[in-house]
Protein backbone atom coordinates (compact mmCIF):
# COMPACT_ATOMS: atom_id res chain seq x y z
CA UNK A 1 0.00 0.00 0.00
CA UNK A 2 1.29 3.53 -0.94
CA UNK A 3 2.09 5.92 2.49
CA UNK A 4 -0.88 8.50 2.46
CA UNK A 5 -0.86 11.56 4.97
CA UNK A 6 -3.61 10.13 7.14
CA UNK A 7 -4.79 6.51 6.51
CA UNK A 8 -8.26 5.56 5.64
CA UNK A 9 -8.66 3.38 9.25
CA UNK A 10 -7.67 7.23 10.97
CA UNK A 11 -10.16 8.76 9.15
CA UNK A 12 -12.89 6.44 9.69
CA UNK A 13 -11.75 6.40 13.37
CA UNK A 14 -11.57 9.97 13.91
CA UNK A 15 -15.33 10.62 12.21
CA UNK A 16 -16.83 7.96 14.35
CA UNK A 17 -15.00 9.08 17.67
CA UNK A 18 -13.82 12.65 17.58
CA UNK A 19 -12.88 13.22 20.96
CA UNK A 20 -10.69 10.45 20.54
CA UNK A 21 -8.04 12.85 18.49
CA UNK A 22 -5.66 15.05 20.04
CA UNK A 23 -7.11 18.76 19.96
CA UNK A 24 -4.48 20.11 17.92
CA UNK A 25 -5.60 16.91 14.90
CA UNK A 26 -9.19 18.27 15.12
CA UNK A 27 -8.65 21.42 15.00
CA UNK A 28 -6.60 21.49 11.96
CA UNK A 29 -8.16 23.74 9.02
CA UNK A 30 -10.24 22.44 6.79
CA UNK A 31 -9.54 24.98 3.89
CA UNK A 32 -6.92 27.66 3.37
CA UNK A 33 -9.00 30.09 4.39
CA UNK A 34 -9.19 28.61 7.87
CA UNK A 35 -5.77 28.46 8.48
CA UNK A 36 -3.82 30.63 10.95
CA UNK A 37 -1.36 32.96 9.84
CA UNK A 38 0.70 33.04 7.25
CA UNK A 39 -1.47 34.68 5.08
CA UNK A 40 1.57 36.20 2.59
CA UNK A 41 1.47 32.81 1.55
CA UNK A 42 -2.38 32.95 0.61
CA UNK A 43 -3.14 35.70 -1.66
CA UNK A 44 -5.66 34.51 -4.96
CA UNK A 45 -3.13 33.28 -7.20
CA UNK A 46 -0.68 31.94 -4.76
CA UNK A 47 1.34 28.73 -5.07
CA UNK A 48 -1.15 27.04 -2.56
CA UNK A 49 -4.24 28.22 -3.82
CA UNK A 50 -2.92 26.75 -7.14
CA UNK A 51 -2.13 23.85 -5.61
CA UNK A 52 -5.67 23.38 -4.11
CA UNK A 53 -7.36 23.85 -7.59
CA UNK A 54 -8.39 27.37 -6.90
CA UNK A 55 -6.63 28.64 -9.88
CA UNK A 56 -4.29 28.25 -12.37
CA UNK A 57 -3.37 24.59 -14.49
CA UNK A 58 -2.71 23.64 -17.64
CA UNK A 59 0.65 24.51 -19.03
CA UNK A 60 1.24 27.19 -16.44
CA UNK A 61 0.02 24.54 -13.31
CA UNK A 62 1.38 25.10 -9.80
CA UNK A 63 5.24 24.48 -9.22
CA UNK A 64 6.85 22.11 -6.52
CA UNK A 65 7.10 24.24 -3.15
CA UNK A 66 9.44 24.11 -0.19
CA UNK A 67 8.03 25.09 3.13
CA UNK A 68 10.96 26.74 5.84
CA UNK A 69 9.77 27.89 8.73
CA UNK A 70 9.97 26.73 12.54
CA UNK A 71 7.99 24.43 14.01
CA UNK A 72 4.76 24.65 14.63
CA UNK A 73 3.94 27.48 11.97
CA UNK A 74 1.64 24.87 9.79
CA UNK A 75 3.52 23.18 7.35
CA UNK A 76 2.11 20.00 7.91
CA UNK A 77 -1.20 21.63 7.98
CA UNK A 78 -0.86 23.28 4.89
CA UNK A 79 -0.11 19.58 3.27
CA UNK A 80 -3.20 18.47 5.18
CA UNK A 81 -5.37 21.23 3.56
CA UNK A 82 -4.15 20.87 0.20
CA UNK A 83 -4.66 16.38 0.32
CA UNK A 84 -8.04 17.75 1.88
CA UNK A 85 -8.99 20.38 -1.03
CA UNK A 86 -6.91 18.88 -4.26
CA UNK A 87 -8.81 16.36 -6.14
CA UNK A 88 -4.91 15.13 -7.49
CA UNK A 89 -3.21 11.68 -5.78
CA UNK A 90 -1.69 13.22 -2.43
CA UNK A 91 1.38 10.51 -1.27
CA UNK A 92 3.26 11.42 1.84
CA UNK A 93 6.61 10.52 2.47
CA UNK A 94 9.10 11.27 5.92
CA UNK A 95 12.46 11.79 5.59
CA UNK A 96 13.19 10.24 8.72
CA UNK A 97 12.21 6.69 8.03
CA UNK A 98 12.30 7.03 4.15
CA UNK A 99 14.92 6.03 1.76
CA UNK A 100 15.95 6.11 -2.25
CA UNK A 101 13.71 3.21 -2.11
CA UNK A 102 10.41 4.80 -1.16
CA UNK A 103 10.94 7.61 -3.47
CA UNK A 104 11.26 5.91 -6.96
CA UNK A 105 8.57 3.43 -5.72
CA UNK A 106 6.34 6.50 -5.36
CA UNK A 107 7.83 8.17 -8.66
CA UNK A 108 6.58 5.36 -10.46
CA UNK A 109 3.48 5.04 -9.04
CA UNK A 110 2.80 8.85 -9.98
CA UNK A 111 4.08 7.59 -13.77
CA UNK A 112 1.79 5.05 -14.00
CA UNK A 113 -1.17 7.05 -12.42
CA UNK A 114 -0.43 10.05 -15.08
CA UNK A 115 -0.18 7.68 -17.71
CA UNK A 116 -2.78 5.57 -17.38
CA UNK A 117 -5.59 7.41 -15.71
CA UNK A 118 -4.23 11.51 -15.99
CA UNK A 119 -4.42 10.87 -12.42
CA UNK A 120 -2.00 14.28 -10.90
CA UNK A 121 0.51 13.09 -7.77
CA UNK A 122 1.13 15.36 -5.31
CA UNK A 123 4.29 14.04 -2.91
CA UNK A 124 4.33 15.47 0.72
CA UNK A 125 8.12 15.20 2.09
CA UNK A 126 8.17 15.98 5.60
CA UNK A 127 11.38 16.68 7.37
CA UNK A 128 13.35 17.16 3.81
CA UNK A 129 16.74 18.33 5.10
CA UNK A 130 17.22 14.82 6.81
CA UNK A 131 17.63 13.67 3.05
CA UNK A 132 21.43 13.31 2.10
CA UNK A 133 22.51 14.62 -1.17
CA UNK A 134 21.72 11.14 -3.21
CA UNK A 135 18.48 10.96 -1.66
CA UNK A 136 17.11 14.56 -2.52
CA UNK A 137 19.16 13.75 -6.18
CA UNK A 138 16.42 10.81 -6.58
CA UNK A 139 13.71 13.54 -6.82
CA UNK A 140 15.16 15.75 -9.23
CA UNK A 141 13.93 13.56 -12.61
CA UNK A 142 10.04 13.36 -11.15
CA UNK A 143 10.52 17.30 -10.00
CA UNK A 144 12.06 18.51 -13.35
CA UNK A 145 9.12 16.21 -15.62
CA UNK A 146 6.57 17.24 -13.20
CA UNK A 147 5.89 13.50 -12.60
CA UNK A 148 4.68 14.85 -8.98
CA UNK A 149 3.85 18.08 -7.72
CA UNK A 150 6.37 18.30 -4.44
CA UNK A 151 5.67 19.83 -0.86
CA UNK A 152 8.69 19.70 1.14
CA UNK A 153 8.32 20.83 4.36
CA UNK A 154 12.28 21.62 7.07
CA UNK A 155 12.91 23.51 9.81
CA UNK A 156 16.28 23.71 8.67
CA UNK A 157 17.42 26.59 6.60
CA UNK A 158 17.38 25.39 2.61
CA UNK A 159 20.16 26.76 1.61
CA UNK A 160 22.20 25.23 3.87
CA UNK A 161 20.40 21.98 3.61
CA UNK A 162 18.73 21.44 0.26
CA UNK A 163 21.00 20.49 -3.08
CA UNK A 164 20.71 23.95 -5.22
CA UNK A 165 19.52 21.67 -8.29
CA UNK A 166 16.39 20.64 -6.26
CA UNK A 167 15.94 24.60 -4.96
CA UNK A 168 15.97 26.03 -8.26
CA UNK A 169 13.11 23.82 -9.32
CA UNK A 170 11.23 24.65 -6.64
CA UNK A 171 9.80 27.61 -5.33
CA UNK A 172 10.91 28.27 -1.53
CA UNK A 173 8.29 29.61 0.20
CA UNK A 174 9.13 30.95 4.01
CA UNK A 175 6.58 30.36 6.73
CA UNK A 176 7.19 33.29 9.64
CA UNK A 177 6.46 32.24 13.42
CA UNK A 178 2.88 32.74 14.61
CA UNK A 179 1.88 36.33 16.30
CA UNK A 180 0.07 36.07 19.77
CA UNK A 181 -2.93 37.27 17.76
CA UNK A 182 -2.81 34.48 16.00
CA UNK A 183 -2.40 31.79 18.70
CA UNK A 184 -4.64 33.59 20.72
CA UNK A 185 -7.65 33.48 18.11
CA UNK A 186 -6.86 29.60 17.48
CA UNK A 187 -7.11 29.28 21.24
CA UNK A 188 -10.18 30.46 21.13
CA UNK A 189 -11.26 28.34 18.07
CA UNK A 190 -10.56 25.37 19.61
CA UNK A 191 -12.59 26.26 22.95
CA UNK A 192 -15.58 27.32 21.10
CA UNK A 193 -15.53 25.06 18.11
CA UNK A 194 -17.81 21.71 17.94
CA UNK A 195 -14.63 20.16 17.27
CA UNK A 196 -13.03 21.53 19.91
CA UNK A 197 -13.99 22.16 23.30
CA UNK A 198 -17.67 23.34 22.57
CA UNK A 199 -17.51 25.71 25.43
CA UNK A 200 -17.08 22.93 27.96
CA UNK A 201 -14.90 25.28 29.95
CA UNK A 202 -13.66 29.20 29.97
CA UNK A 203 -10.42 30.09 29.69
CA UNK A 204 -9.64 33.75 31.90
CA UNK A 205 -7.36 36.47 30.43
CA UNK A 206 -4.30 35.66 32.54
CA UNK A 207 -4.37 31.69 31.81
CA UNK A 208 -4.70 32.27 28.35
CA UNK A 209 -1.74 34.93 28.51
CA UNK A 210 0.72 32.52 30.14
CA UNK A 211 -0.81 30.10 27.39
CA UNK A 212 0.68 32.34 24.95
CA UNK A 213 3.96 32.35 27.05
CA UNK A 214 3.96 28.57 26.66
CA UNK A 215 3.53 28.32 22.94
CA UNK A 216 6.11 30.50 21.96
CA UNK A 217 4.40 31.04 18.50
CA UNK A 218 3.78 27.13 18.25
CA UNK A 219 0.14 26.36 17.53
CA UNK A 220 0.34 22.72 18.23
CA UNK A 221 2.53 23.35 21.65
CA UNK A 222 -0.70 25.85 22.39
CA UNK A 223 -3.32 23.21 21.41
CA UNK A 224 -1.16 20.19 23.43
CA UNK A 225 -1.25 22.39 26.86
CA UNK A 226 -4.84 23.68 26.05
CA UNK A 227 -6.16 20.70 25.84
CA UNK A 228 -4.40 18.97 28.96
CA UNK A 229 -5.35 22.06 31.08
CA UNK A 230 -8.60 21.58 29.92
CA UNK A 231 -8.76 18.02 31.21
CA UNK A 232 -7.54 18.98 34.12
CA UNK A 233 -10.20 21.44 34.70
CA UNK A 234 -12.64 19.50 34.17
CA UNK A 235 -11.70 16.55 36.26
CA UNK A 236 -12.02 18.87 39.31
CA UNK A 237 -15.45 20.14 38.14
CA UNK A 238 -14.00 23.54 37.69
CA UNK A 239 -15.83 25.89 35.06
CA UNK A 240 -12.82 27.64 34.01
CA UNK A 241 -8.73 26.68 33.64
CA UNK A 242 -7.71 28.36 36.35
CA UNK A 243 -3.97 29.34 36.22
CA UNK A 244 -2.70 26.48 39.00
CA UNK A 245 -4.19 24.77 36.96
CA UNK A 246 -2.57 25.44 34.08
CA UNK A 247 1.32 25.22 35.73
CA UNK A 248 0.30 22.17 37.29
CA UNK A 249 -0.58 20.85 34.08
CA UNK A 250 2.31 21.77 31.99
CA UNK A 251 4.73 22.28 35.24
CA UNK A 252 5.41 25.30 33.98
CA UNK A 253 5.30 28.29 36.24
CA UNK A 254 4.00 31.50 35.59
CA UNK A 255 6.47 34.49 35.23
CA UNK A 256 5.40 37.83 36.47
CA UNK A 257 6.54 39.56 33.58
CA UNK A 258 4.89 41.54 30.99
CA UNK A 259 6.44 42.40 28.10
CA UNK A 260 4.77 45.63 27.60
CA UNK A 261 5.57 46.99 31.09
CA UNK A 262 8.07 48.14 33.53
CA UNK A 263 8.81 44.51 34.13
CA UNK A 264 10.20 43.89 30.45
CA UNK A 265 12.64 47.05 31.07
CA UNK A 266 13.36 46.22 34.55
CA UNK A 267 14.67 42.43 34.05
CA UNK A 268 16.61 43.39 30.23
CA UNK A 269 18.34 45.90 32.92
CA UNK A 270 19.11 43.88 35.46
CA UNK A 271 20.38 40.94 32.74
CA UNK A 272 22.52 43.85 31.12
CA UNK A 273 23.85 45.17 34.60
CA UNK A 274 24.81 41.74 35.87
CA UNK A 275 26.90 41.00 32.71
CA UNK A 276 28.76 44.22 33.66
CA UNK A 277 29.18 43.42 37.05
CA UNK A 278 31.05 40.00 35.43
CA UNK A 279 28.03 37.91 37.46
CA UNK A 280 27.45 34.82 35.00
CA UNK A 281 24.67 32.97 37.56
CA UNK A 282 22.70 36.33 37.59
CA UNK A 283 22.90 37.29 34.18
CA UNK A 284 22.03 33.67 33.84
CA UNK A 285 18.77 34.19 35.77
CA UNK A 286 17.52 36.94 34.06
CA UNK A 287 18.25 35.80 30.72
CA UNK A 288 15.96 32.42 31.84
CA UNK A 289 13.34 35.06 33.24
CA UNK A 290 13.21 36.56 29.93
CA UNK A 291 12.95 32.68 27.56
CA UNK A 292 10.38 31.30 29.89
CA UNK A 293 8.30 34.81 29.87
CA UNK A 294 8.50 34.49 26.34
CA UNK A 295 10.37 37.48 25.30
CA UNK A 296 11.20 38.15 21.63
CA UNK A 297 15.24 36.15 21.37
CA UNK A 298 15.56 38.92 18.93
CA UNK A 299 15.41 41.59 21.73
CA UNK A 300 17.44 39.88 23.96
CA UNK A 301 20.12 39.65 21.18
CA UNK A 302 19.89 43.41 20.75
CA UNK A 303 20.67 43.68 24.29
CA UNK A 304 23.91 41.39 24.39
CA UNK A 305 25.12 43.49 21.19
CA UNK A 306 25.24 46.78 22.75
CA UNK A 307 26.67 45.06 26.21
CA UNK A 308 29.60 43.87 24.02
CA UNK A 309 30.68 47.51 23.02
CA UNK A 310 29.38 49.61 25.78
CA UNK A 311 30.79 47.49 28.72
CA UNK A 312 33.63 45.25 27.16
CA UNK A 313 34.71 47.41 24.14
CA UNK A 314 38.56 45.91 23.36
CA UNK A 315 38.82 44.19 26.70
CA UNK A 316 38.15 41.42 24.75
CA UNK A 317 37.77 42.01 20.97
CA UNK A 318 35.98 39.16 20.43
CA UNK A 319 33.18 40.01 22.82
CA UNK A 320 31.19 41.86 19.75
CA UNK A 321 31.65 39.24 16.81
CA UNK A 322 30.36 37.01 19.46
CA UNK A 323 27.13 38.70 20.21
CA UNK A 324 26.91 39.78 16.83
CA UNK A 325 26.65 35.99 15.63
CA UNK A 326 24.78 35.40 18.46
CA UNK A 327 21.55 37.31 17.27
CA UNK A 328 22.21 36.15 13.92
CA UNK A 329 21.80 32.88 14.86
CA UNK A 330 19.10 33.46 16.87
CA UNK A 331 17.03 35.13 13.54
CA UNK A 332 17.68 31.66 11.46
CA UNK A 333 16.70 29.22 14.40
CA UNK A 334 13.92 30.94 16.76
CA UNK A 335 12.92 28.92 20.11
CA UNK A 336 13.66 26.91 21.45
CA UNK A 337 17.27 25.91 20.23
CA UNK A 338 18.20 29.94 20.62
CA UNK A 339 18.23 29.92 24.32
CA UNK A 340 21.28 28.01 24.03
CA UNK A 341 23.01 30.29 21.42
CA UNK A 342 22.18 33.12 24.26
CA UNK A 343 23.27 30.99 27.07
CA UNK A 344 26.68 31.07 25.28
CA UNK A 345 26.69 34.74 24.60
CA UNK A 346 25.24 35.31 27.99
CA UNK A 347 28.52 33.78 29.73
CA UNK A 348 31.00 34.83 27.40
CA UNK A 349 30.08 38.68 28.26
CA UNK A 350 29.52 38.10 31.51
CA UNK A 351 33.03 36.43 31.66
CA UNK A 352 34.79 38.81 29.55
CA UNK A 353 36.99 41.52 30.79
CA UNK A 354 35.45 44.69 30.96
CA UNK A 355 36.12 48.18 29.68
CA UNK A 356 33.78 50.88 28.69
CA UNK A 357 36.84 53.10 27.42
CA UNK A 358 34.90 52.69 23.96
CA UNK A 359 32.22 53.82 25.31
CA UNK A 360 33.51 57.07 27.09
CA UNK A 361 35.27 57.96 24.01
CA UNK A 362 32.84 58.36 21.41
CA UNK A 363 30.81 60.24 23.97
CA UNK A 364 33.73 62.88 25.30
CA UNK A 365 33.73 63.48 21.48
CA UNK A 366 30.10 63.85 20.29
CA UNK A 367 29.87 66.33 23.44
CA UNK A 368 32.70 68.58 21.97
CA UNK A 369 30.86 68.21 18.78
CA UNK A 370 27.88 69.37 20.31
CA UNK A 371 29.15 72.27 22.12
CA UNK A 372 30.72 73.71 18.60
CA UNK A 373 34.02 72.11 19.16
CA UNK A 374 34.82 71.28 15.23
CA UNK A 375 36.70 73.92 12.98
CA UNK A 376 38.02 73.37 9.86
CA UNK A 377 39.38 70.15 8.56
CA UNK A 378 43.50 70.73 8.38
CA UNK A 379 44.23 71.76 4.68
CA UNK A 380 46.62 68.84 4.49
CA UNK A 381 43.72 66.38 5.00
CA UNK A 382 41.29 67.57 2.87
CA UNK A 383 40.87 66.28 -0.84
CA UNK A 384 42.91 66.96 -3.22
CA UNK A 385 42.07 65.18 -6.18
CA UNK A 386 39.64 68.02 -7.86
CA UNK A 387 41.38 70.20 -10.13
CA UNK A 388 42.05 73.46 -8.82
CA UNK A 389 42.50 71.71 -5.18
CA UNK A 390 46.69 72.55 -5.35
CA UNK A 391 45.65 76.20 -5.77
CA UNK A 392 43.82 76.24 -2.79
CA UNK A 393 46.55 74.48 -0.28
CA UNK A 394 44.38 71.18 -0.14
CA UNK A 395 46.44 68.15 0.44
CA UNK A 396 49.79 69.83 0.19
CA UNK A 397 52.48 68.71 3.05
CA UNK A 398 50.44 65.81 3.45
CA UNK A 399 53.02 63.31 4.21
CA UNK A 400 51.97 59.43 3.45
CA UNK A 401 52.67 56.94 6.46
CA UNK A 402 52.92 54.20 4.62
CA UNK A 403 56.40 55.92 3.37
CA UNK A 404 57.97 56.34 6.57
CA UNK A 405 59.66 53.01 7.82
CA UNK A 406 57.49 53.09 11.41
CA UNK A 407 54.31 53.87 9.39
CA UNK A 408 53.36 57.21 11.26
CA UNK A 409 54.08 60.54 9.98
CA UNK A 410 54.12 63.47 13.12
CA UNK A 411 51.51 65.16 12.04
CA UNK A 412 48.22 67.24 12.69
CA UNK A 413 44.86 65.39 11.99
CA UNK A 414 42.16 66.93 14.26
CA UNK A 415 41.20 70.43 13.75
CA UNK A 416 43.09 73.24 15.54
CA UNK A 417 40.83 73.23 18.29
CA UNK A 418 40.82 70.21 19.17
CA UNK A 419 44.67 69.22 17.96
CA UNK A 420 45.70 68.35 21.98
CA UNK A 421 42.02 66.26 22.87
CA UNK A 422 42.64 62.50 24.25
CA UNK A 423 39.04 60.97 24.10
CA UNK A 424 40.07 57.42 24.47
CA UNK A 425 41.55 56.37 27.70
CA UNK A 426 42.36 52.54 27.34
CA UNK A 427 42.01 50.31 30.67
CA UNK A 428 44.82 47.46 31.71
CA UNK A 429 41.72 45.18 31.45
CA UNK A 430 42.01 42.18 29.42
CA UNK A 431 43.22 42.37 25.39
CA UNK A 432 42.95 45.89 26.60
CA UNK A 433 46.81 46.56 27.85
CA UNK A 434 47.76 46.24 24.39
CA UNK A 435 46.19 49.33 23.31
CA UNK A 436 46.79 51.32 25.67
CA UNK A 437 50.67 50.49 25.01
CA UNK A 438 49.73 51.23 21.28
CA UNK A 439 47.99 54.50 22.44
CA UNK A 440 50.87 55.63 24.23
CA UNK A 441 53.30 54.75 21.69
CA UNK A 442 51.42 56.40 18.65
CA UNK A 443 50.53 59.99 20.38
CA UNK A 444 54.05 60.43 21.20
CA UNK A 445 55.04 59.78 17.79
CA UNK A 446 52.70 61.67 16.00
CA UNK A 447 54.07 64.75 18.52
CA UNK A 448 51.00 65.48 20.71
CA UNK A 449 51.12 67.38 24.06
CA UNK A 450 50.59 65.65 26.59
CA UNK A 451 47.01 66.36 28.08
Amino acid sequence: MEPDLFTAAAEERQEKDPAGSPLAVRMRPRTLDEVVGQQHLLKPGSPLRRLVGESGGGPAGPSSVILWGPPGTGKTTLAYVVSKATNKRFVELSAITAGVKEVRAVIEGARRATGGFGKETVLFLDEIHRFSKAQQDSLLPAVENRWVTLIAATTENPYFSIISPLLSRSLLLTLEPLTDDDVRGLLRRALSDERGLSDAVALPEDTEEHLLRIAGGDARRALTALEAAAGAALDKGEPQIGLQTLEETVDRAAVKYDRDGDQHYDVASALIKSIRGSDVDAALHYLARMIEAGEDPRFIARRLMISASEDIGLADPNALPIAVAAAQAVAMIGFPEAALTLSHATIALALAPKSNAATTAIGAAMDDVRKGMAGPVPPHLRDGHYKGAAKLGHAQGYVYPHDLSEGIAEQQYAPDALKDREYYTPTRHGAEARYADAVEWTRNRLGRKRS
